[in-house]
């Protein structure tokens, strides 16, 4: 059944929403975007200030499950009166207003970011894709095939040889350790939410393949860490480019010079950039990197 929720005058733009990056299992088929979220099919359009929308299979409170993965419960406004602090993010915030962070599931989301080590968006979505098909459940709607992200314990008991075949490469042993300690419950992600930033972070990190950029990208995308603020190297050119003057010359042209970031120079920008932007860091971040990436095209 279609429904549809009134946006009002909430800024809210679907596209950007859908296609900034942060997420890797939505595609658009005939004017529609088609996601797999938890357990469901979600098929979705943006027509003016109204979201038309569909859920397979049917649950209820759909408009309160759309709206809280969406985050339209987000001031938008008073976000961008908190972050629009250059002409640069005001330019990313016209170029994209109504972008909005979503609220990924925390354990799909870290599988995913640990399979973004060193991989462009494109490759991210192939090996998030092949998990699902391999050891998700199969879900046929509107003509179209879609898998469901599978459960810690699924992966937990899978084999490298399966894994591999998803083409995670170097990334298999430390999806299948990450999945092992998950589904043991050493580690609940749920109950993350409710701890620091730091806290969390510190946790996260103690996982196989989890650097400061993987659990930065966890904790705003998935565990209500708004103030996370992950550095790619889209963010790291930010740094040495648009805000070079907020650091030391030397530490500009030492990091401008080099690829990877040492745990110090990453916790120099990281910091910035939280105490720059505020307690909105993280939709600073996902407007400057959308910014800067699609800038380049």
């Amino acid at each position: 059944m279609e429904l549809e929720l009134n946006m009002s005058t909430e800024p809210f733009s679907l596209d950007h929403t859908l296609d900034c990056g942060q997420l890797f299992r939505w595609k658009k088929l005939a004017n529609w975007w088609y996601g797999v979220v938890q357990d469901k099919v979600i098929k979705i359009k943006q027509l003016n200030n109204t979201l038309k929308f569909q859920i397979f299979p049917e649950t209820k409170n759909s408009h309160e499950f759309i709206r809280s993965y969406l985050r339209i419960d987000d001031d938008l406004p008073q976000i961008f009166s908190e972050i629009n602090k250059d002409q640069h993010m005001n330019e990313a915030i016209n170029r994209f207003c109504g972008l909005r962070l979503c609220r990924q599931e925390p354990w799909e989301c870290l599988i995913s970011y640990i399979c973004a080590t060193y991989k462009g968006i494109p490759a991210i979505k192939k090996m998030v894709n092949n998990i699902s098909e391999q050891f998700g459940k199969k879900l046929t709607f509107d003509g179209y095939t879609f898998y469901t992200f599978p459960e810690p314990s699924d992966l937990a008991n899978g084999t490298q040889k399966n894994l591999k075949c998803c083409g995670l490469g170097f990334r298999t042993n430390r999806v299948l350790e990450t999945a092992k300690i998950v589904e043991s419950e050493n580690l609940n992600l749920e109950s993350l939410k409710t701890t620091s930033y730091s806290d969390a972070k510190k946790k996260l990190l103690d996982l196989p393949g989890v650097g400061h950029k993987v659990a930065d990208c966890v904790l705003v995308f998935s565990l209500e860490k708004l103030e996370a603020y992950p550095i790619d190297v889209w963010i790291k050119r930010a740094a040495t480019n648009i805000y070079a003057d907020h650091f030391e010359p030397s530490f500009i042209k030492k990091v401008a010079e080099k690829g990877s970031l040492t745990t110090k120079e990453y916790e120099t920008i990281g910091s910035f950039g939280r105490k720059y932007f505020g307690r909105y860091a993280g939709y600073a971040q996902e407007y400057l990197f959308h910014y800067l990436r699609t800038k380049q095209k």
